[in-house]
């Protein structure tokens, strides 16, 4: 089996058993994602503790790419803190925008390597941002509500 073999088998992988795939509760906030281009659709919901990602739920309608990405988008981020996932969906934005010439941290991405054939494809790149783009759009809102004087005074 050759890598490229491999990265494909992964993202299927993740499409068929989708990892944290389901909306839970509790969360500090839900965002719906569409990608006009292709239809596919995310609802993500984020739940912080702090300054870390305690939980990371989602429902989504598409493509097996923009459905594994955001599998594997879960699996690294939960448990992670809010700086970090953040600075790595600015990594994963940087890799699928090379077009496939920038080789990834496989420590630091684990499955996520395998996008980076995905990014040799620009028709599919806005597949693979989805769920990352939601989880970055989940954050910020999660975060900025944190920090409001209503809510420390809760």
């Amino acid at each position: 089996m050759n890598v490229e073999e491999m990265y494909q088998e992964i993202i299927l992988d993740h499409y068929r058993e989708k990892h944290h795939a389901g909306l839970r509760e509790p969360f500090d906030a839900e965002v719906h994602h569409v990608n006009p281009s292709c239809g596919d659709e995310l609802t993500l919901r984020v739940d912080v503790d702090g300054d870390v990602i305690s939980d990371v739920s989602y429902d989504a309608e598409g493509c097996s790419i923009s459905q594994a990405s955001t599998s594997v988008m879960t699996d690294l981020v939960i448990g992670r803190d809010v700086a970090d996932s953040l600075a790595l969906h600015d990594e994963f934005v940087t890799m699928m925008q090379s077009q496939g010439a920038i080789e990834p941290d496989e420590d630091r991405f684990e499955d996520g390597i395998a996008f980076v054939g995905v990014a040799q494809f620009p028709a599919r790149v806005k597949c693979a941002m989805l769920g990352w783009s939601a989880l970055r759009d989940a954050l910020l809102r999660a975060t900025a509500d944190q920090q409001s004087p209503a809510a420390q005074e809760a």
